[in-house]
Order: C-alpha cells, then sequence, then structure tokens
C-alpha cells in the first residue's frame, strides 16, 4: 500500500510513519520541510497555508491518504479536493468534540457514534470553536470524497512519546516534569475519577490497518472506558521520576473555587460528573474495539513518556526569553493553593 501522510514529523505522524513502516508498505509525507523525513519515508515539501501550497502531490496517486492535521479547514478541504479521485482511502483526524455537547449528559452514561454530532454553518469556518471545525471539515468530506471510503478518526486524549515538542505544550509530560521536581504537588480529585488516555502508536497502529481495510465512517478513539484513573496516572508519574513528590490532594470542590482553569492548569483533570467531563472522558469504544484498536496499558504509555523525555531524543525547552502560552500552573498559583 502507498500511504500518504500529511504531515508526519511529529507526533501522531510519527507514530503512523512507524506503523506502516514495520507493515512494509510504502510511505510519503508531505509538509512544510522544517524537519528531516523520518526514515522509511520520502518526503514531499509544500506549505498548505501559502498558494499552490500542494504543487507536489500534482499527477501523483494513492492507496490511502491520512490527514493528521485539520487545524485549517479550508487547507484541509483544498487537500481533499486536489486528491479527489486519485486516492482509495482517505482517513479524516478528528475528534470527539464534534458530537452535540447538549446530549452527553454529564458522565452518568457511556456515548457511542450514534449521538448526534454538532450542527454547523458551513465547512470553511476558521474563528468557531475546535467541534464547529471538525465538524466542518467532516461534512465537507462527505460531499468532496464521495465514492471513496472515508474514516473519522474522532479522537479523546492522546498521549505516548513525542507528546508535544515543549513541556509547556502537553499534558502527560508536563505532569511527569512536575513530578521530577518533587516536593508538595498539588493533586486535583478525586484520585478514582475514571479517564480515557490513548497511547499514541495504538492511534497509529489502528489506522494503518484501517486503511488496509478501507473501514469507513466514524471511530471513537480512546482507552477504554475503567481502563485508567486519574490518581493512578499521578501516581506512575511520581513514581516513575523518582518519589520525589508529595502528592497532596484537593476536592474538586477546593480547585473550582481556587478558580484553576481545568485541563489548562491542571492537564488532564476536568470536574468530575460534569458535562466537560463526559465530553472528554464519557466514551463508549465498543466500535473501534470490535473493528481491531488495541490498547496497551497507561502503565507502558507513562514508562515511554518518561524514557523519550530523559533520552537524546526527548523535548526541548525553550529558549530564555521566549514567552509561551504555558500549560499547567505556575508554581506560585500551586503554592496559594496548596497552602490553604
Amino acid at each position: 500500500m502507498h500511504l500518504l501522510i500529511l504531515g508526519g514529523t511529529s507526533f501522531l505522524g510519527r507514530a503512523l510513519v512507524e506503523q506502516a513502516r514495520n507493515r512494509n508498505h510504502t510511505i510519503t509525507v508531505l509538509n512544510r520541510g522544517t524537519k528531516p523525513a523520518p526514515d522509511g519515508a520520502t518526503s514531499l515539501v509544500g506549505d498548505r497555508l501559502t498558494p499552490n501550497g500542494l504543487d507536489a502531490l500534482d499527477g501523483l496517486t494513492f492507496d490511502a491518504v491520512i490527514d493528521t492535521w485539520a487545524a485549517e479547514p479550508p487547507a484541509a478541504i483544498e487537500a481533499m479536493q486536489k486528491l479527489q479521485g486519485r486516492v482509495g482511502h482517505y482517513t479524516i483526524m478528528s475528534t470527539v468534540s464534534v458530537y452535540d455537547k447538549t446530549k452527553l449528559g454529564d458522565g452518568d452514561r457511556l456515548n457511542d457514534e450514534t449521538t448526534p454530532v454538532c450542527e454547523i454553518v458551513g465547512p470553511n469556518a476558521t474563528t468557531s470553536p475546535t467541534s464547529l471545525r471538525r465538524r466542518g471539515f467532516e461534512a465537507a468530506a462527505e460531499k468532496i470524497l464521495q465514492g471513496t471510503p472515508c474514516l473519522f478518526a474522532r479522537c479523546g486524549v492522546m498521549a505516548g512519546p513525542y507528546e508535544a515538542s515543549l513541556i509547556e505544550r502537553s499534558r502527560l509530560p508536563w505532569w511527569l516534569d512536575r513530578m521530577r521536581r518533587g516536593g508538595r504537588t498539588l493533586a486535583p480529585g478525586p484520585a478514582h475519577m475514571p479517564v480515557q488516555i490513548i497511547d499514541v502508536r495504538d492511534v497509529a497502529e489502528f489506522l494503518v490497518r484501517a486503511a488496509e481495510r478501507k473501514l469507513e465512517g466514524p471511530y471513537n478513539l480512546l482507552s477504554p472506558p475503567g481502563s485508567a484513573a486519574l490518581g493512578q496516572v499521578l501516581e506512575l508519574c511520581r513514581e516513575i521520576t523518582g518519589n520525589k513528590a508529595q502528592l497532596v490532594w484537593k476536592t474538586q470542590e477546593e480547585i473550582i473555587e481556587a478558580g484553576i482553569k481545568p485541563f489548562v492548569e491542571l492537564p488532564l483533570w476536568l470536574e468530575h460528573k460534569t458535562n466537560d467531563y463526559a465530553t472528554v472522558y464519557g466514551w463508549d469504544t465498543a466500535k473501534a474495539k470490535s473493528a481491531g484498536l488495541r490498547c496497551r496499558p497507561i502503565e507502558d504509555t507513562v514508562m515511554d513518556t518518561w524514557a523519550w523525555m530523559t533520552g537524546i531524543n526527548g523535548p526541548k525547552h525553550a529558549p530564555e526569553g521566549v514567552q509561551l502560552k504555558l500549560l499547567g500552573l505556575s508554581p506560585e498559583r500551586e503554592a496559594l493553593v496548596l497552602d490553604n
């Protein structure tokens, strides 16, 4: 199978290349060329946000395409239009956020692919929320790619090696780095809160196999419900980094009262039994499992992420003086909450 990966040098793209290479496929990646091509892949250079940015694809045909980047719907739609009639299967990286939040409840039940999706105004929206942009992308694919099997990979929280290029913009690496620093560490309760964190390598394996089989339609790609709890994840992070951190558990009421932003200042954490929680961690994954999704234990994901972080290919910290949109609590904010 000749597989085209739009993207292919960072997180999911890197894992896709590795899986496709392990299954002896021919791999082409298209990206801006700012990083070396992954081993075993042919690299085409093109900036999808510029005019004629897809010219490198002229005249080429592929058995399957996986588009790893749908942040800008017009660019993603242009790629579909460019490749229409020249591909045998198309995978679109979407999100569970495309479902209508008003139909999800508060975590009292699991939702699946039959849940209604959100309504959209138009597929080219660029200023609307992520949910509307991704759903618009899906809707455009249903029209443009008629006759071509198309899979919508509706992912939840992904983790694993190479998650974000900067610790400050990632979730699991942020917690690992926080535990590495040690000391009293704010742990948001309840510890038993179920989370559905899927390893990026398991997503990649499923998508490559799905392309081989030409699976189509929506698939919710998350770890199975009940497979891990937040407290378990934090304890694993503490243990693997040397047991230097002392977890100080606070109730979710205390966290909210302190004005902490869920999922942003405390990555992975959401207020339990709320609509936001159901949107991220309230999913039935039976359809994907029956189609071949295999999820490794969370212990393996945490261990391998830490091995990457501490290895020669680990994440690079921002140069001194560079201002970033930080993810996670500042030490000062954390201390204020711990002392109250």
